[in-house]
């Protein structure tokens, strides 16, 4: 009786976690996959919990890294008997004709590059380019613009600048940045990073110390003092939305861009990292603190309360950046994000 307790023990997270999301009232039975379409919108069609699309596709996250190739002009059905989705090719599909399933194989597949992601590359491309945190004394190593042209105090497209620092096998492009705000945990005071605050792209032209660079591409003016990062070509990645598998709380510690309250597709800052056991792919609910109400003679607390979900895409040792995938009212600094 014990071993059949303790096996009862073991399979009923795996029985909570292979549980369907429900159907939304208003789904569709079909819907034409277009471009500008995510796996995160498609669902979110269909069901009450978009996030959780991998078991409705049959997805197995540690056996497969990417289970889903859908592209424009596939046609997704619903299968409200069984709550499942199916998918008919379209002209760059992987077969002729026919309802499929989608499963965990190797399918042969043509026009990678045309898949639809997980959520929108367009917002959070430039954040998978871009270092955003570094650690706190990192930057202090890095090559450095140390002299302008013509006593000019900043720089701009096409211009040219001298930088020390960079060594004698560099690649040719470059990315500047200068520091930015330290990230601090709300709780515990430290130092978890510091941002970064990207300007602009620049190409080696002249190798030496100083090397001459050029500037070839602007987002802020630079100056003196700026600090180059090797340019990255990482792509956007296709993700598998998951929850932690271990308890995790945190808290938004910054709004990208330096807002005071963020929306809907706005990238925020956690005080949780790889250390912490987040992963890109990870989706957290978002809560807003409960407000202290006045009763009687005294105040109370209100519990906190669910605000919307939080997918993480990029992770470091000591933070992550998530997505706001949606959210019913602004979300603020100090707002807690926690397993869903």
């Amino acid at each position: 009786m014990r071993k059949i307790i303790s096996l009862i023990c073991l399979l009923l997270p795996a029985i909570a976690c292979a549980a369907d999301p429900e159907i939304r009232p208003d789904a569709p039975e079909r819907h034409v996959v277009t471009a500008g379409d995510t796996l995160w919108s498609i669902s979110n069609l269909f069901f009450k919990d978009p996030w959780k699309w991998p078991h409705l596709w049959g997805a197995n996250r540690e056996a497969v890294k990417n289970p889903h190739w859908i592209y424009p002009g596939m046609v997704i059905y619903l299968n409200r008997a069984t709550g499942q989705l199916g998918v008919q090719p379209g002209a760059a599909g992987d077969g002729a004709g026919g309802v499929v399933r989608l499963k965990p194989q190797a399918r042969p597949i043509s026009g990678g590059d045309q898949a639809i992601f997980s959520i929108s590359a367009r917002v959070i491309g430039p954040f998978l380019a871009r270092p955003l945190a570094v650690e706190p004394d990192q930057l202090e190593a890095a090559p450095r613009i140390v002299a302008l042209p013509e006593e000019r105090v900043m720089i701009g497209a096409q211009d040219s600048a001298f930088v020390m620092g960079l060594p004698a096998d560099a690649q040719d492009k470059w990315q500047v940045y200068q520091p930015g705000k330290p990230l601090i945990d709300p709780d515990t005071q430290e130092v978890l990073a510091q941002e970064v605050v990207y300007l602009g792209d620049v190409d080696v032209v002249k190798p030496g110390a100083p090397a001459t660079i050029k500037v070839t591409s602007v987002r802020q003016e630079m100056g003196l003092g700026a600090r180059l990062v090797e340019a990255s070509d990482k792509l956007v990645a296709q993700y598998v939305p998951h929850p932690p598998v271990e308890k995790i709380q945190g808290k938004v510690i910054s709004l990208y861009g330096g807002m005071t309250q963020a929306g809907q597709n706005t990238v925020v800052t956690i005080n949780k990292g790889r250390r912490d056991g987040m992963e890109e792919g990870h989706v957290l609910a978002l809560y807003k603190a409960g407000r202290e109400v006045r009763y009687q003679s005294e105040y109370v607390q209100l519990p906190d309360e669910r605000n919307g979900l939080l997918f993480i895409f990029r992770v470091f040792e000591r933070v992550s950046y998530g997505l706001i995938m949606e959210t019913h009212l602004p979300v603020k600094a100090l707002d807690t994000v926690q397993t869903p």
